[in-house]
């Protein structure tokens, strides 16, 4: 158990470490100059990583050769794709597959 003092530390530090992390990107780019172009350039293809690391973690465990086969998982992919398709924005997007897929796994398989 912590005592008073590493409790009070610890969230000093966390506080820190949260301010220093929202200031950081005014400190490090300031407003009126460029952003970089490599900068830019992991602003286009960030979102498509993360989105592509997802579907990898969501597939990981998947057994496609017993159970379902992965057909709540697939199903919830196009759901996902196609509400991407349809509206351009991936939080719906992903919020959408998610939802397919939990009322699937819930209610049908």
């Amino acid at each position: 158990m912590m005592t008073t003092q590493q409790q009070m530390i610890t969230i000093l530090l966390m506080v820190f470490v949260t301010v220093l992390t929202r200031a950081l990107p005014f400190i490090v780019f300031p407003p009126g100059h460029p952003t970089p172009r490599y900068i830019r350039y992991l602003g286009q293809v960030l979102p498509l990583a993360v989105f592509a690391m997802l579907v990898v973690y969501c597939l990981k465990d998947v057994q496609w050769l017993s159970g379902t086969h992965g057909l709540p998982e697939l199903i919830g992919i196009a759901v996902t794709i196609l509400v991407h398709i349809w509206r351009r924005q991936m939080l719906w997007s992903i919020a959408a597959g998610t939802l397919t897929y939990m009322l699937l796994i819930r209610l049908v398989f």
